[in-house]
């Protein structure tokens, strides 16, 4: 016997179906909710808070983000991404540095 599962995607404010309907949260008066919307029911939510999260204050959404500026420690990810491919070394053009291209490039300077 075979048991096949088909999953929906509807959107909570048109209970329309589709592939590009996306989970959102948000919050009020201390209470969370998730909804389900396709990407133009969550433009008409965005509008409908526009006013006030341009007034509002942001609070307690975890930590603050941290800056992708380079550690103060180490060597500027940009100098050592044009080293290691003037060197023939692969190096992805974002994210992190791969600590053995960064010891490589120290071991250079």
């Amino acid at each position: 016997m075979v048991q096949r599962t088909v999953t929906v995607f509807t959107d909570d404010l048109t209970d329309t179906e589709g592939e590009d309907i996306a989970t959102h949260t948000f919050s009020l008066d201390g209470v969370s909710y998730k909804i389900d919307l396709n990407p133009d029911s969550h433009q008409l939510l965005l509008d409908a808070l526009a006013p006030f999260l341009k007034v509002g204050r942001k609070e307690g959404a975890g930590s603050p983000r941290r800056s992708t500026s380079k550690r103060p420690d180490g060597p500027d990810p940009i100098k050592v991404r044009e080293w290691a491919k003037s060197q023939g070394i692969e190096v992805n053009a974002r994210g992190r540095v791969p600590r053995e291209v960064i010891e490589k490039y120290e071991a250079a300077h």
